[in-house]
């Protein structure tokens, strides 16, 4: 298993909650939620019991239509499994929940009975749908399991070092020269190119193999549009899902929906965006239209972008009906040749990363008054009662005309102002311009 920061979460529920409440560990199919609860379960328990609900023979389902007598119930479980319950140190594992919600439902009074622990885990796509006949039981603490992060990245494939230097030199303003940069930079497109699903990651690590990883990245992609179609026979939310990169490749001001559906408005498609955003598997950008601390309070759910919670698997989702022998985004990006208009890679790498460590996803978009030039914003975050703008490059440019704008409008708004670019960290004035590896310490 590789290391996750998400497992310290889980510690720190097991110690706090102390029985008085389930976990549910929430995330888009293959991420790894699987993986890291077995892991945790082995470690830091006596005994366990995994359910998964996927292979679940029937007499385990049907143990929780009727819940009146929990002796007999974890008796029929324990002769089931062949594992032996310890009261207060063993665990009970509701693996892909969402395919039975009786077992979710069952939770408030496994919790009130106090003997083990639970956790459950679900996919995104589904677990807010499967819900219609059931009580939710109040007794859950959520999170959110997302993709492998940068750091985790460099550690699965053997280097636990790197990511705290980067961090040690945004902090303390310690410089790094053009040469180790390029190094730095190198290694964080392999992390775009591959990207965060750990079953890429693992093919990479065994086969130093593109093809081979790609072909895992479609199995993915092939499997989030099998699952959109089960909820949605419309079709809508893989078309959607699918033309991602295409407009993002427009470089508009928001995604426009009826150039992918035509007979449709973005007011008109809010429960598709809203599914596709609970799924796990896309990033939602809103615009906001005043920019201040409260960036919720003014955003319009019919302006938006649509990026993928993985860049690796945005990667293949660009070339996805070429063969791979046809992408040449890998060899491109390796190699510090991606052209201009391929540059959104960028951005969507950077809506990854901001919400891995906790943003949400906002940007702005307006007009000078003098002359009435567009300009954007690319994100907006939150810092101390202020907030930063964030314009991001797919270049060594150092131009930000669209910060100026911003900042000169917003003036008291601003703590800090970024530009992320492929260069070497350097100031432009009052700019920080920061290459996307030091994202995750903004």
């Amino acid at each position: 298993m590789f290391g996750r920061k998400i497992y310290n979460r889980l510690l720190s529920w097991k110690q706090d909650s102390n029985g008085h409440t389930a976990l549910l560990i929430e995330g888009a199919r293959r991420v790894g939620k699987s993986t890291l609860v077995e892991e945790f379960a082995k470690r830091e328990y006596d005994s366990y019991i995994l359910i998964d609900f996927s292979n679940a023979p029937l007499s385990v389902r049907e143990l929780f239509d009727d819940m009146s007598d929990l002796n007999y119930f974890f008796l029929q479980l324990q002769l089931i499994y062949n594992t032996k319950l310890t009261e207060r140190k063993s665990l009970i594992v509701f693996d892909e929940v969402q395919l039975c919600p009786s077992a979710r439902q069952s939770i408030k009074h496994l919790v009130r009975d106090y003997r083990y622990d639970y956790i459950e885990t679900g996919s995104l796509i589904s677990i807010h749908r499967n819900v219609k006949d059931i009580l939710i039981p109040s007794e859950e603490t959520k999170i959110t399991m997302n993709p492998m992060d940068y750091e985790e990245f460099l550690e699965a494939t053997g280097d636990s070092v790197t990511s705290g230097l980067i961090q040690e030199c945004f902090e303390n303003g310690l410089s790094i020269n053009e040469h180790t940069n390029r190094k730095l930079m190198r290694s964080f497109r392999l992390y775009m190119l591959i990207g965060g699903m750990p079953q890429a990651v693992s093919e990479y690590i065994a086969t130093n193999n593109f093809k081979q990883v790609d072909a895992i990245k479609r199995d993915i992609l092939k499997l989030y549009e099998d699952d959109f179609a089960r909820i949605d026979r419309t079709g809508r939310l893989a078309l959607l899902f699918d033309n991602i990169p295409a407009q993002l490749n427009q470089n508009g001001s928001r995604y426009h929906v009826s150039a992918v559906l035509p007979n449709y408005r973005a007011g008109e498609i809010l429960e598709p965006v809203a599914q596709l955003r609970n799924s796990g598997t896309v990033l939602v950008s809103y615009h906001t239209a005043d920019p201040n601390v409260g960036l919720t309070s003014t955003i319009d759910l019919t302006k938006f972008k649509l990026f993928l919670s993985d860049t690796g698997l945005f990667t293949t989702l660009m070339y996805k009906d070429r063969d791979f022998t046809e992408n040449i985004i890998y060899e491109k990006l390796l190699s510090d040749k991606l052209s201009a208009n391929l540059g959104y890679l960028y951005k969507n790498v950077v809506a990854q990363m901001l919400t891995a460590k906790g943003d949400r996803l906002f940007y702005h978009t307006f007009r000078n008054e003098g002359n009435n030039r567009s300009f954007e914003i690319d994100f907006l975050i939150s810092r101390q009662h202020k907030i930063c703008p964030v314009e991001v490059k797919s270049s060594g440019y150092l131009k930000h005309s669209s910060l100026d704008a911003f900042c000169s409008k917003f003036s008291s708004r601003i703590l800090r102002k970024y530009l992320i670019n492929t260069k070497a960290p350097a100031k432009d004035l009052d700019v920080e311009c920061i290459p996307p590896y030091m994202v995750p310490f903004l």
